[in-house]
């Protein structure tokens, strides 16, 4: 959660100070006494977050595309009623817990979740628990509300005692009790909030969630979201949190580590500088080896809604540039990946285009990057790659780098400014296979060998089963 909330609730443009604040990650939070999974359970880790589509947009998307590409799971913009007005950022500023958002009612959302079932995809609905909203008014479903009362919710005692905006990061109580940017901030030390949490979870439970976004979870003590957690229907079910790492600061991501997996921050905002400005040879030792969390309890992304607009991370404009560093991580076995799918933005506070109804990709200023043929395409990879360790690293000390993921699969990026010619050594055995990134075939010797020419700024993926385009 960053740039929603970065002005006066007037107008709330991106800002760079925000950035810290921010905080995003993907976890299994589990219960006391549970043990945390190391990532979305199942065999398809791949996640497609779907920003600002409306629900029965998300249904025919998943049936359509997501479905028969392999994606795991779909993460939803937020549910819940929320504050009136045009803007992204008005799904991030809740009023009520009843599903009646800008993107669709229960019965919708109930349509959405059956239909992604359907098509072997699981939901994960993002989910705005830390506060409420910073003014008053009327909700998109009706709801009369102001900043610290609503009705047969939430009054003035629910909230934290600090009514300040949170100023200093170094500070664990400014931090979790005080406002983030004039945001109400609920009390989830409170019983009854606890419970009140819950039971808005347990409601979309009800209706076959299978995992939540926990949006600003880094304002949330881990012990209260804990206990949130321990409430639940499902104490089991998948979790992700926002909890950006900042050096020096009070409230740590891996913190949350003992409650289930944490987006990995770094990781997107390392891509911008290596894709842009530095080797694709260093990026060998991805993840741990740069000091990251452990894989295990890691998720990973290019970009997602708030780090496209405030500049930190790639994203849709950088081209090639962005397209590949999805391939990359699609393709290297660190974390759990999540592909931001969303829409043109000039104006960074701009809602979704038609109010969230995506008529075709591609159309209307929708991008639909988890459509795009070089990364949807890498989501059967990875799938039929689950668990290989990296092997046959090669690297021209520059921006060519090929490696294998053991026996199941091989893949080769060239972000050169030419194109290269050489001969791979992978573990593959001897056959043809399909060149997933551009529907040509490859064919492997019984040395594991082969030879291919990529042009300037292209990748090539072969995997194992995958032997006609």
């Amino acid at each position: 959660m960053i740039s929603r909330w970065d002005a006066p609730p007037g107008r709330r443009t991106v800002t760079a100070a925000l950035t810290a604040f921010a905080a995003a990650a993907a976890a299994v939070v589990m219960a006391p006494g549970d043990t945390a999974s190391a990532s979305p359970p199942g065999t398809k880790d791949v996640t497609a977050v779907m920003f600002e589509w409306n629900f029965a947009s998300v249904a025919k998307e998943c049936t359509n595309t997501l479905g028969p590409a392999g994606y795991g799971y779909v993460q939803v913009s937020p549910p819940a009623e929320h504050i009136q007005g045009s803007q992204w950022w008005t799904s991030y500023q809740p009023v009520s817990y009843k599903i009646a958002g800008r993107l669709g009612d229960r019965t919708a959302f109930r349509n959405m979740v059956n239909t992604c079932h359907a098509a072997g995809v699981k939901v994960v609905a993002d989910t705005v628990i830390n506060h409420m909203s910073a003014g008053s008014g009327t909700g998109t479903g009706g709801s009369s509300y102001t900043k610290y009362n609503y009705p047969g919710l939430y009054s003035s005692f629910d909230f934290d005692d600090c009514t300040a905006q949170i100023t200093n990061y170094a500070d664990r109580a400014n931090v979790q009790n005080c406002e983030l940017v004039g945001l109400a901030d609920l009390d989830t030390g409170e019983s009854y909030v606890r419970g009140a949490i819950a039971g808005y979870m347990n409601d979309l439970l009800s209706l076959g969630v299978d995992g939540f976004r926990i949006d600003a979870a880094k304002h949330i003590p881990a012990a209260d979201l804990a206990n949130i957690k321990s409430r639940l229907s499902n104490p089991s079910v998948y979790w992700k949190q926002e909890a950006i790492y900042g050096s020096g600061e009070a409230v740590q991501p891996t913190e949350y580590t003992g409650n289930g997996d944490v987006q990995e921050f770094r990781y997107a905002y390392d891509l911008k500088r290596v894709f842009n400005n530095e080797n694709l040879a260093y990026l060998k030792n991805y993840g741990e080896g740069w000091g990251y969390m452990s894989s295990g309890v890691s998720g990973v992304f290019v970009d997602n809604h708030d780090t496209e607009r405030n500049g930190s991370t790639l994203n849709y404009k950088d081209g090639a540039n962005y397209t590949l560093a999805n391939v990359f991580m699609l393709a290297y076995p660190y974390g759990a990946p999540d592909i931001n799918s969303g829409y043109e933005w000039s104006d960074t506070d701009a809602g979704p285009p038609s109010g969230g109804a995506v008529n075709a990709c591609w159309q209307d200023g929708w991008k639909c990057q988890h459509n795009w043929p070089e990364i949807k395409s890498m989501v059967a990879f990875r799938n039929a790659t689950r668990g290989e360790a990296v092997t046959n690293w090669w690297d021209n000390g520059g921006d060519a780098i090929a490696f294998g993921r053991g026996s199941k699969g091989y893949v080769a990026i060239n972000h050169e400014s030419s194109s290269l010619s050489r001969t791979y050594q992978t573990s593959l055995a001897a056959g043809t296979y399909c060149n997933v990134q551009n529907n040509t075939t490859v064919t492997v010797n019984s040395s594991g060998q082969f030879t291919a020419t990529l042009g300037a700024n292209t990748a090539l993926a072969i995997y194992a089963g995958k032997t006609s385009c």
